[in-house]
């Protein structure tokens, strides 16, 4: 007997809503309780205090990869889009640690490449430069990006393909992530960049073949756990094909109708914001919050 789908009505007669977080198929009276529950990010009136805070977010999100294992030797970067001069972006700079990367170690970077302020360390990861200098140019929506060459996102993006919607967390990325496949070696040049953020187009990731994972969001969070999120289904994906492969058979697929509803849930710029939280609250638990330094 095939489970119910999450479009079905329920038991008694009400549509299921997609309204609420995180929350797909709950009925929509309980979508509009769950949604005034849902806390959202801070909102400021001084862009400077705004700064502030963001740097001290994106220092975090750099501790997160780094506990997570993101980190390879230098490769790998998360901007933020400055809330004072929204035509520069703040990213580590290059060298150092994500696993010790502070707010006062952030750097600034017009688009001209150019380090116009931020921490001692002023160097700067020029592939980082070229991919994200282009994403935030052509995507005013994004305020952050991440990309890392974490083990399962590059080991998935070496078989040219996207990934199926196999998991209700797949489904965040059902019809809304993109597979680049012109490898050209380490990004340097400026029309690669431009050819990576063209690619990307509205969506919010993209699987750079033979490279890694690329993520975008409107707040760092979000474009955090994407990275995160999708790191997890390459995992989840590349077991479950060798299991399925492995009995002469192949993964059961979500539909199309109940991917498309689920996403709605899972897949929204609120509900990505939202399930960083946690990260980010053991980080600062287990830090002493030294990142906002």
């Amino acid at each position: 007997m095939s489970p119910p789908s999450a479009t079905e009505p329920h038991p008694n007669g009400e549509k299921p809503s997609n309204a609420a977080p995180l929350e797909p198929g709950i009925t929509e009276t309980e979508a509009s309780v769950q949604k005034t529950k849902i806390p959202g990010p801070p909102k400021f009136d001084d862009p400077y205090k705004e700064r502030a805070y963001l740097k001290g977010r994106l220092a975090a999100a750099f501790r997160i990869f780094g506990k997570l294992g993101f980190d390879e030797g230098v490769a790998g970067h998360i901007t933020l889009r400055d809330p004072v001069d929204p035509e520069t972006f703040w990213v580590n700079p290059f060298g150092v640690s994500f696993s010790l990367i502070k707010a006062s170690d952030l750097i600034l970077v017009n688009e001209e490449g150019e380090v116009i302020g931020g921490g001692e360390c002023r160097l700067l990861n020029t592939a980082a430069y070229m991919i994200h200098s282009a994403i935030h140019q052509a995507r005013p929506d994004v305020i952050a990006a991440a990309h890392s060459h974490s083990i399962y996102g590059r080991s998935f993006c070496t078989l040219g393909r996207n990934l199926d919607t196999i998991t209700q967390d797949s489904c965040a990325f059902h019809n809304d992530h993109v597979l680049y496949t012109s490898y050209k070696g380490v990004v340097l040049a400026k029309e690669e960049g431009q050819n990576i953020a063209s690619q990307l187009g509205s969506h919010k990731a993209a699987l750079l073949q033979n490279h890694g994972l690329l993520t975008v969001g409107h707040t760092i969070e979000e474009a955090v756990f994407w990275f995160v999120s999708l790191e997890k289904c390459c995992h989840a994906q590349l077991l479950a094909d060798a299991a399925a492969g492995g009995r002469g058979g192949e993964t059961m697929k979500i539909s199309d109708e109940d991917a498309v509803f689920t996403s709605k849930t899972v897949g929204t710029p609120m509900a990505g914001w939202f399930s960083a939280k946690p990260l980010f609250d053991v980080i600062h638990k287990e830090t002493g919050g030294d990142y906002l330094e």
